[in-house]
């Protein structure tokens, strides 16, 4: 008799011996990706670097070719901070694509463009978070600064302390409780507020300076390292994140703690699912972007025209060249947007509809809808394409769940699936179920970081 019950899964009761070995390999490498990639640019030199190891040319190196083939593989770099990977199809690109679309960008703080001073015998840079963070969070924790500048001689320099074992880390202070009496008595947002976000990089004046001498010190030390100066801060890209190495959790090693997870996780699933394709019937595309976390917004997000104008400029190789069959390439596409959601937090049960809610350790999420409340700001995906994306798990068993972002009127979030979604694409949000989002450390489950990677690979291949 067929079940005509929904059954509730854990992946890891489903796996046999082997396959448990497999989630294992594949989450060490996983880890690899995230101590490799600490910021979007960062993510971008690890995905082009991999995919030239898979036989991936630039779209550059194509364009100037003049042709392109079924089966190319063809990666286009955005400033730097973006990137797509193609493979292309038997089919026209105007037939339509098969897409998975993740964000490389994190919460994290970013240096002010002058960020440097001294105050209290401290030589302090000043922050603007960026993203939605829990500012308290990021206070009285070992932190790593990443980014780069560029010096007089327009040289791109880039930095990196707190990361190595035998570098120093930086720091952001909190009141002791002794003296935080007015503080305990504020809302939890207001106790840290951004202002207060200023990071301790050093304490010891410069011997023989008389004014600032600490400030001085420190960027003595800078200069001396990397060879820029204060005024290079105003040509810099520099973000404060958490120092150290993507780490095990639990007694049986069956989870992940990092910085970075949202939406990295994604990230690195399509990326390796997209290597897993040869030769497919319609051109496969994983996109990797900038600036989800504030909008989606600039010329590295998902709301600029570079997916679109790369996806133009390969069609104009198969002749291709009128609008109508750009649009229709759009059109016709299908796309997941790989992006995490809220995972069943049994400390906090009372945000979220249990029953509609994703389980850690219950495999990958569709999630129908985001947005907030009334759905606003959702891509709302419809039926038929659901029922074609299930029929694609199934066929390859790919352990999935459904879930949404919390209850009803709790609040909610977003994602990039409506930008394609615009286009004409037919989009549902697909990721993994994570704990403590957007905290300087989430957490997730490695068993559901593969079968993130499994349903994108089902995707690809039917």
């Amino acid at each position: 008799m067929e079940k005509i019950l929904r059954e509730e899964k854990n992946v890891w009761k489903e796996l046999d011996e082997t396959q448990t070995k497999e989630v294992f390999e594949f989450a060490e490498d996983y880890k690899d990706f995230l101590n490799n990639s600490k910021t979007e640019r960062e993510c971008t030199e690890e995905i082009i670097k991999r995919a030239k190891e898979k036989g991936y040319k630039s779209i550059k190196e194509v364009l100037e070719s003049g042709s392109i083939n079924s089966g190319d593989k063809i990666y286009a770099n955005n400033k730097g901070k973006g990137v797509a990977l193609f493979v292309i199809g038997k089919e026209k690109i105007e037939q339509g694509m098969k897409i998975v679309g993740s964000h490389m960008d994190a919460p994290r703080l970013d240096l002010k463009p002058n960020p440097l001073y001294e105050d209290g015998n401290l030589a302090m840079f000043k922050t603007h978070y960026y993203g939605g963070v829990k500012k308290y969070q990021w206070v009285a924790l070992p932190l790593a600064l990443h980014g780069v500048a560029f010096n007089k001689a327009g040289e791109k320099v880039n930095l990196v302390i707190g990361e190595d074992e035998n570098d120093p880390v930086l720091y952001i202070t909190d009141l002791l409780p002794h003296l935080a009496k007015d503080q305990m008595q504020k809302k939890l947002e207001e106790g840290i507020v951004g202002e207060d976000l200023n990071v301790i990089i050093g304490s010891i004046p410069f011997k023989g300076e008389e004014k600032e001498a600490i400030k001085y010190n420190a960027m003595r030390l800078l200069n001396e390292k990397y060879g820029i100066v204060e005024e290079d801060f105003h040509v810099s890209e520099i973000e404060i994140v958490p120092s150290g190495k993507a780490r095990d959790v639990g007694l049986d090693r069956s989870l992940v703690a990092s910085h970075g997870h949202d939406d990295r996780v994604c990230a690195y699933s399509s990326l390796r699912a997209i290597f897993d394709v040869e030769n497919p019937t319609f051109t496969t595309v994983a996109i990797f972007v900038d600036k989800e976390e504030v909008g989606s917004m600039g010329n590295t997000g998902m709301q600029s025209l570079f997916f679109e104008s790369q996806v133009a400029e390969l069609m104009n190789l198969q002749n291709s060249q009128s609008l109508v069959a750009h649009m229709r390439a759009m059109g016709r596409s299908k796309v997941l947007s790989g992006d995490v959601t809220a995972g069943f937090d049994p400390n906090f049960p009372e945000v979220l509809d249990k029953r509609n809610a994703a389980m850690i350790g219950g495999g990958v999420v569709l999630s129908k809808y985001t947005g907030s409340r009334g759905k606003g700001g959702s891509n709302d995906a419809n039926a038929e394409f659901l029922a074609e994306v299930r029929k694609s798990f199934e066929k390859e068993n790919v352990i999935w769940q459904v879930g949404e972002l919390g209850k009803v009127d709790q609040g909610g979030g977003g994602t990039i699936a409506y930008i394609l979604a615009n286009r004409g694409a037919e989009v549902v949000d697909c990721g993994t179920p994570m704990l403590s989002m957007h905290a300087p450390i989430e957490l997730l489950s490695k068993v559901d970081l593969y079968m993130t990677y499994r349903a994108y690979r089902a995707f690809y291949n039917n």
